[in-house]
């Protein structure tokens, strides 16, 4: 029964859906940054930053190398600096324990600064394209 309501919903989502937001034709890393950007901030708001974002710091390894200032001075305007600031700091640590990929273990995910289990299972499920469990805050109002 879970089952078929969660294709059901998986078809709804594919006709109805949003299918125009930067992040969903790219990978985890574009999945990655995106769902920590939406944390306590509207879409509409995060797409231009997004944009910029990616475009200055395309990879983990890239991220990982910047200069924290560097990283902060992209997020400026975004609010909850914590956020730029755990992003960082994971990048290093998947450039120096996951071999600069950020990893596709939803442990491994939840392990890294800034990571919890929501954000970990859009990563698995959006960005992997494996079963993974999001809980959006949206759902349980």
């Amino acid at each position: 029964m879970i089952e078929r309501f969660a294709e059901r919903l998986a078809d709804w989502q594919k006709r109805h859906g949003r299918h125009d937001l930067p992040w969903q034709q790219h990978g985890p890393y574009e999945t990655w940054i995106s769902e920590i950007m939406l944390q306590q901030t509207q879409v509409q708001v995060v797409i231009p930053y997004f944009n910029r974002f990616v475009a200055s710091f395309p990879s983990e390894e890239v991220l990982a190398a910047a200069p924290i200032d560097d990283v902060l001075a992209h997020w400026a305007g975004l609010g909850y600096y914590s956020r730029a600031r755990n992003l960082h700091r994971a990048a290093q640590v998947i450039m120096q324990e996951h071999q600069g990929s950020l990893p596709n273990d939803l442990d491994a995910l939840i392990a890294l600064p800034g990571i919890g289990r929501s954000t970990a299972g859009a990563i698995v499920s959006l960005g992997f394209g494996a079963r993974g469990v999001i809980q959006d805050g949206n759902v349980r109002r």
